[in-house]
């Protein structure tokens, strides 16, 4: 089987709460979506969606992926899409670095090698492991009161965890994990991410403030350092995310105690290959991990749940569905959310199906 033509198509994703908010004033209200399809001489479509969180949150960004794209297609025409070890070292030998670019070629490829096994991805990469996956609830930044009331409402809708936006002032952080944590069962589960947000003097303000309450501390400061700096400072479970790029991180984060549970996005670390990886490493070593990406659509969702899903509970501390927080739908087939959980389709590949006639034209055809 070779590599016969190579397409993309710039999809928006709109907001239901019209705008996401994090750290340091960011916000997005339309999200920048690429799909991604890998055609084949054996007749089977690949499909993959990358969608970075803006462009201020890692070294990444919309119009990127499309650049990447450009430049790393032509490399894989001709290649074998099933051989996914040679067509990462493909990819890395010709463009170094850009992870996130990467990711939507090596998931495309996963696609395919499940639509050509007749096997869904979560079999590909380990086998079902649970039936559903958890989801959590990422609660974006606004006053205390506002986000109080809205994990109240995502309550109702079956979630137990939620992630809280902080990174702001340390105050008004402060005030927020109070509130929140307040309203919440003692069962429920209560992240508070501040996105690199945090100087390490107002993360120990606040890991301080708050030494009290059941509460997750994720990615305090920008640096490894500051971060492991304030996890000596708390007996809070600490979470890393941003800072965990690759499996050179995640091995000396392992090494030196510098976390209890990482983010793994998927795109970060550039597809599912890499993913697989750093999850088994983490699953070898007891580390728990959230397993999301930066954000996405229907198609994105689908491969966060086949990755979840092959994952043991006790080590998947939670997953996400990002389709439930926009308004367009981009495929059909893609996980949906019941009761604060979601899991993966048994039809063959990531299954689903994308909406192309919804698209537009391509921005990008490379044969």
């Amino acid at each position: 089987m070779k590599i016969t033509a190579i397409t993309a198509w710039q999809v928006d994703l709109p907001l239901k709460e019209g705008r996401y908010s994090w750290s340091n004033g960011n916000f997005v209200e339309v999200f920048d979506a690429t799909v991604v399809a890998i055609e084949t001489d054996a007749g089977i479509t690949g499909y993959a969606e990358c969608c970075p969180l803006g462009s201020a949150y890692l070294p990444s960004y919309a119009r990127g992926v499309r650049s990447g794209l450009e430049e790393l297609a032509p490399k894989l025409i001709g290649q074998d899409p099933t051989n996914l070890g040679e067509i990462n070292r493909v990819m890395d030998a010709a463009l170094r670095g850009h992870p996130y670019i990467k990711a939507p070629l090596d998931i495309a490829c996963w696609d395919i090698l499940g639509k050509q096994a007749g096997m869904p991805v979560y079999k590909l990469l380990g086998g079902a492991a649970q039936e559903k996956v958890a989801l959590y609830r990422a609660i974006s930044q606004e006053e205390p009161e506002k986000m109080a009331g809205k994990i109240a409402g995502y309550s109702a809708e079956g979630y137990t965890k939620f992630q809280l936006k902080v990174g702001g002032n340390a105050d008004d952080d402060i005030a927020r994990i109070r509130a929140c944590r307040e309203i919440l069962k003692p069962s429920d589960i209560l992240v508070a991410d501040a996105n690199t947000g945090w100087t390490r003097a107002e993360a120990a303000r606040v890991v301080a403030a708050v030494s009290d309450l059941d509460v997750y501390i994720e990615q305090p400061c920008p640096t490894y350092e500051e971060c492991v700096s304030i996890r000596r400072r708390t007996a809070r479970p600490f979470v890393l995310d941003e800072v965990i790029t690759g499996p050179a991180d995640l091995v000396r984060g392992l090494s030196e105690d510098a976390m209890d549970i990482i983010n793994l996005k998927i795109s970060k670390v550039g597809g599912l290959t890499k993913a697989r990886l750093m999850r088994d490493l983490c699953v070898a070593s007891g580390i728990p991990m959230t397993i999301e990406d930066t954000w996405g659509g229907d198609i994105v969702t689908a491969t966060i749940a086949h990755l979840a899903r092959s994952t043991p509970e006790e080590f998947c501390f939670s997953a996400t569905d990002f389709n439930s927080y926009g308004t367009r739908e981009i495929a059909t087939g893609a996980p949906k959310r019941v009761d604060g959980f979601m899991t993966a389709s048994d039809a063959p590949g990531l299954g689903v199906v994308p909406l192309i006639d919804t698209f537009g034209a391509p921005v990008l055809h490379i044969t």
